[in-house]
């Protein structure tokens, strides 16, 4: 996949200007560009993974790309255990959360950092079983499932994508509800 890709992927779910958004599992920043082009340049973007060297490539590229990376925050950890995240209009989790096998327990986590009523997009192949290198995929029936569980809305399908691993990949959107 290539940035139109990316972009593609998160283009239907009609993202508005400006806001604060956490991308988990952010790597060296596919995703973050993506997000960062369709909310603008007053967007807070907070690039979250484990591997500080993914993270300050992500940086480095980031700001060759859009002259700045003043509204980019860079945080090393591991997005399923306590953070300092701020509250957030949205999150992104593209690719990151295959690697949990108690995903309705880092789901309940990770609404925990949204505003009320903020946006969960998800990238995610779309299979039930996996292997040695993303162990615990989830189809888009099985997320509306975990999502649920979670206490988030029913997720809508924005998109899909062919890959040549495991089938295809897919992104989906929903929203934290009051519980």
């Amino acid at each position: 996949m290539d940035h139109t890709d990316h972009v593609n992927l998160l283009r239907p779910a009609s993202l508005d200007k400006g806001g604060s958004w956490a991308d988990l599992g952010a790597g060296s920043g596919a995703f973050t560009f993506a997000l960062r082009e369709l909310i603008g340049p007053t967007a807070t973007i907070y690039a979250v993974d484990k591997d500080r060297s993914s993270l300050e490539t992500l940086k480095s590229e980031y700001r060759a790309r859009f002259e700045t990376a003043e509204n980019l925050h860079l945080q090393v950890q591991d997005f399923s255990r306590p953070s300092s995240l701020p509250s957030l209009d949205g999150i992104l989790a593209a690719n990151s959360l295959h690697y949990f096998k108690d995903r309705v327990k880092v789901l309940q986590h990770i609404k925990s950092f949204l505003k009320p009523n903020g946006k969960l997009i998800v990238i995610e192949y779309n299979v039930d079983s996996g292997n040695p290198w993303v162990p615990y995929p989830f189809s888009f029936v099985s997320f509306g499932k975990l999502a649920l569980q979670a206490g988030f809305s029913e997720p809508q399908l924005l998109a899909r994508h062919p890959s040549q691993f495991l089938r295809e990949f897919y992104s989906a959107m929903t929203f934290k509800t009051e519980s």
